[in-house]
């Protein structure tokens, strides 16, 4: 008797679960705009949380690095001020890295903007005399721009009042909720750098209780390989961001250099700002070339067409040298995608996350990727076939 309730209690379990998920599942569905609602809620709650895991992950090589450097030179005592010495190192360069970005483009991106509001009389003129040239003794252009004058004069006043108008009124609104948004992410940034400080900190305390918890869930043996799956995550992120980075400060540099030759020889302007521009936005994968392209030839081209044409042919030049030769250097092994997935993996995450989905989407892909090629390679294998066997 006490077999048979065993077995039929063994016999149910599944069953069980299986309803138990169903009904989740259609709670989830039925129940998805709230829930949406709650987790937007409680994201909104943890965000300087995530700031400052953001923070400390990419911070946690070059922390690494110097922790190293200072116990190998620091003993006894001293051991423990190893950890907020680093920590206050790692933070001060940050800061310093940051402020000289800032300093470089904030000014050079008020002097553009001074200097594009300057041009516009200039350029009206020019556009009002081009017209004035087409339409001398054109009878034809002229009751065009005379109908079009008349039609202003006439609809002018009501379009102000009932486009206009409300458009600006919406736009306090917007400027208004916009004020408040960056205030929480000012607010959310701040708290984010005091977390960041803590988890720099405690970084060893909490690796330490992670591996116990997985310890405590698995077998000794799956924990392993548990370990081993967190350990080649780690090293996709930090392989794929760490060689971007470079990537895209060795572009920007190039792309300065260049542009400071053309600054003494064709005199181009906003040199500092558009380097700027396309080292930041060569971070992005696949498309940062072309978003940093465009604002960066539109700034050329109001100074000299001809400068803006060498300076695409040069962009063209030097995205060609990144991608299939500086690019592929730096990234190598880092991530091991084909261009196929690379642009597969951005438009899926960017779709799902957004900006967020457009820079991780490539490593987590890499991941993914990963794991399912192990699957098939186990699945292969318990079915003893060999890939050398499978007609390509």
């Amino acid at each position: 008797m006490k077999q048979f309730w065993k077995d039929s209690l063994k016999s149910a379990i599944p069953g069980f679960l299986s309803l138990t998920l169903t009904v989740i599942l259609f709670f989830c569905i039925f129940r998805f705009d709230g829930i949406g609602k709650g987790f937007h809620s409680l994201l909104s709650i943890l965000m300087p949380f995530i700031y400052g895991g953001v923070m400390a992950y990419l911070l946690k090589t070059p922390y690494n690095w110097i922790e190293k450097k200072l116990s190998a030179r620091m003993s006894g005592k001293r051991q423990g001020l190893v950890k907020p010495l680093s920590v206050l190192i790692v933070m001060f360069l940050s800061f310093v890295i940051i402020y000289l970005l800032l300093a470089m483009v904030v000014p050079a991106l008020v002097n553009s903007i001074v200097r594009i509001i300057s041009k516009v009389p200039e350029t009206l003129t020019q556009f009002e005399q081009f017209v004035n040239n087409i339409s001398h003794g054109n009878e034809v252009i002229n009751n065009y721009i005379d109908q079009a004058t008349a039609a202003i004069r006439t609809n002018g006043m009501t379009w102000v009042k009932e486009h206009i108008l409300p458009s600006l009124q919406s736009m306090m609104g917007e400027f208004a909720n916009t004020f408040g948004a960056v205030f929480g992410v000012m607010y959310n940034i701040v708290i984010g750098i005091i977390i960041c400080v803590y988890l720099l900190l405690s970084k060893d305390t909490f690796a330490r209780q992670g591996k116990m918890v997985i310890y405590a869930l698995f077998q000794k043996k799956i924990a392993v390989k548990v370990l081993d799956e967190f350990a080649f995550i780690d090293k996709t992120f930090v392989g794929f961001f760490a060689g971007k980075i470079l990537d895209s400060a060795l572009v920007g540099l190039i792309c300065y250099a260049f542009c400071l030759i053309m600054h003494f020889a064709m005199g181009m302007q906003n040199i500092v700002l558009i380097a700027v521009i396309i080292g930041v936005t060569n971070v992005i994968p696949y498309f940062g070339p072309y978003i940093g392209a465009i604002p960066s030839a539109l700034l050329i081209l109001m100074d000299s067409p001809v400068n803006c044409i060498i300076f695409i042919v040069f962009l063209i030049i030097l995205q060609q040298f990144d991608g299939n030769f500086l690019g592929p250097m730096l990234l190598s092994g880092s991530v091991g995608l084909s261009g196929f997935w690379v642009l597969f993996s951005i438009t899926l995450f960017g779709g799902l996350l957004g900006f967020a989905g457009v820079l991780v989407g490539v490593p987590v892909f890499a991941v993914i990727y990963d794991l399912i090629k192990r699957f098939i390679f186990f699945l292969l294998k318990k079915r003893k076939v060999k890939v050398s066997d499978i007609a390509s």
